[in-house]
């Protein structure tokens, strides 16, 4: 069986801005693999949050396809998925299923306590409160933060706030955990933690990461890096 979760076939993305219409994407092949960290980088304007959107299926391509393996429990094999060929609908529920987000800013809520905003997640879901309680527990002692549990947002650093931000991002269990310059709004040592963090949530559960980030130490320490300039990739290397 192929370790390719992830394949991204000729995308491209034109947005139009007034009569001028603007390439951030064009023709980009990517495969990302089962348990990967794959680094996005490139200068500003490259085209990586674009590409990490449609990765991640919050923006449709303006052409090209999109296919997802996801193992299910009703099947043996693994099923293959051209996404944007789903409806709205369909995608918002696969997104909410398989795909964890973590940006820039952490858009926690303020009036929450970490422990509550956590939560959220498996809320909305339906999940019964006790078992949300306990996965928030869990997961909140997972990235270091089982003190904290209680804090709002206001009351934390910037670090503990993205890690907040991370574990709500894991509670339903992704199967792919996208970042965008997570650690973008942080200095260089807590920035590099948060990078840490991600490795060792890589290696001990097993999610495959993609971060777009343009710090080189940031990318260096991930398994694989592709280069974007002019939405295009123009290189691949470990």
């Amino acid at each position: 069986m192929s370790d390719t979760v992830i394949e991204v076939k000729n995308i491209y993305k034109v947005f139009q801005n007034n009569e001028n219409k603007i390439e951030a994407l064009r023709g980009i092949d990517l495969e990302i693999n089962k348990s990967d960290t794959l680094g996005i980088v490139g200068v500003s304007g490259s085209g990586k949050s674009t590409l990490l959107h449609i990765i991640g299926t919050i923006e449709r391509p303006t052409r090209g396809d999109l296919l997802y393996s996801i193992a299910t429990s009703n099947e043996p094999v693994t099923k293959k998925i051209n996404l944007f060929q789903l409806s709205d609908n369909e995608l918002s529920t696969f997104r909410n299923e398989n795909v964890g987000f973590v940006f820039q800013f952490h858009y926690l809520l303020p009036e929450f306590s970490a422990l509550e905003n956590v939560m959220m997640p498996c809320l909305i879901k339906r999940m019964k409160k006790k078992e949300a309680l306990d996965l928030s527990f869990e997961i909140l002692d997972k990235v270091g933060l089982k003190n904290r549990v209680n804090h709002r947002p206001g009351e934390l650093s910037g670090g503990e706030q993205q890690r907040v931000a991370i574990a709500r991002a894991m509670i339903l269990k992704p199967s792919i955990l996208l970042a965008d310059e997570p650690t973008g709004d942080l200095d260089i040592d807590t920035g590099m933690s948060i990078i840490d963090l991600f490795i060792r949530l890589n290696e001990e559960e097993g999610i495959t990461s993609v971060i777009v980030t343009h710090n080189r130490d940031v990318a260096n320490k991930l398994k694989r890096k592709v280069k974007l300039e002019d939405g295009q990739i123009v290189n691949q290397y470990v």
